[in-house]
């Protein structure tokens, strides 16, 4: 009878979470797993912690956004994305990707949840991991609890609560320095509106230098939307110069179309020469016509000499075929003569057939 009234309750709360109690789990390997339900997860985590003292990990899965690429294994740089994710080790991987025995990564291009790892020691977290739920997780033989049925607001809360955590008069807690950094990194993957609001609010006046720069990174890098809106309002509003270079590069790598406009309003509007040259310098790395564009009308209008020896590097910065030709013209024709030195600078650095011979005409007259 027991029996059945326990099979009963554990159908009732499946029915209770939904969806969510369909979350994925990673396939763990040399690991003490043990499953609970993840209702209340600042409450579940609290009391496993609390009465951890050995090494163990907390799991659970999350919607994440759709289309975006989460590294399970290895270095995508370096070895590239692949569809086999391979064995990652939980206990020997330092970064925030985990690196598998045979250094591949893993392509989550239509996986829809995230499986959020959290190591707790000594009653307190210490490092947040990010997997797909197609990895294979080696645990090292340590315990795992791995609980059902987590609301995402509730993850986001709870990762936000270790970026908040102090350390040195920063927010990164005392761990190995990197649990605020890699919480913020995974309240970034979430999908939904609790993850875009709590960057937002960690990017606002009022939260050290370096958190509001990594979120602000986290906003441009893959928050869409909602995240340029965002910066561009910070870019054009803020009143740290510091930052608002920052944000610039935020802007950079997000993917909005807008974005690039943002960047050429930076460039031809903000009060700080240093903003408006970091602004250019960025530019040039996009390398479209309207970034030249920006670029040549800076060294044109720009009141700043500093600023208009920058847009000159920035020239540079282009693909030859159309930065060495506006050197060469800048060179010859522009009437500041720091500019004109800049831009001879340049092209001496090129080494390009066409540079030389324009120094070869400057010579020979």
């Amino acid at each position: 009878m027991q029996q059945t009234k326990g099979v009963l309750a554990l159908a009732v709360l499946v029915v209770s979470l939904g969806p969510l109690a369909l979350a994925e789990q990673p396939r763990f390997v040399n690991a003490n797993l043990e499953t609970r339900p993840g209702v209340d997860l600042s409450a579940i985590f609290d009391a496993i912690s609390r009465a951890e003292t050995k090494p163990a990990w907390v799991g659970y899965s999350v919607p994440a956004l759709p289309g975006r690429h989460l590294t399970c294994c290895g270095d995508p740089e370096r070895s590239g994305w692949v569809h086999d994710c391979g064995r990652c080790r939980l206990e020997r991987q330092e970064s925030f990707n985990a690196t598998s025995d045979d250094g591949h990564s893993a392509k989550l291009e239509g996986n829809d949840s995230a499986a959020i790892l959290i190591r707790v020691e000594n009653r307190r977290p210490e490092k947040v991991r990010v997997y797909s739920p197609d990895c294979e997780l080696d645990a090292g033989d340590l315990r795992v609890y791995w609980l059902n049925g987590v609301k995402p607001d509730e993850s986001v809360a709870l990762l936000a609560s270790f970026v908040k955590a102090p350390r040195h008069g920063g927010y990164e807690a005392e761990s190995d320095g990197r649990l605020g950094d890699d919480a913020l990194a995974a309240i970034a993957f979430h999908a939904g509106s609790a993850a875009d609001h709590q960057l937002e609010s960690f990017a606002s006046t009022g939260n050290g230098e370096e958190l509001r720069e990594h979120a602000a990174f986290w906003l441009g890098s893959e928050r869409g939307r909602f995240g340029y809106e965002v910066l561009n309002r910070l870019v054009h509003n803020d009143s740290s110069e510091k930052f608002r270079e920052k944000v610039i590069f935020a802007l950079y790598v997000s993917k909005e179309p807008q974005a690039v406009d943002a960047v050429i309003g930076v460039a031809r509007q903000d009060e700080s020469p240093r903003v408006r040259g970091q602004a250019l310098f960025w530019l040039a790395q996009k390398a479209s016509h309207k970034a030249a564009s920006a670029i040549t009308e800076a060294i044109e209008n720009d009141p700043e000499t500093e600023v208009k020896k920058k847009a000159v590097f920035a020239l540079s910065q282009l693909p030859k075929d159309d930065g060495v030709p506006k050197l060469i013209a800048v060179a010859r024709n522009n009437r500041n003569p720091e500019v004109r030195k800049q831009a001879m600078f340049c092209l001496g650095q090129s080494n390009d057939p066409r540079a030389l011979e324009f120094f070869a005409q400057v010579l020979s007259h």
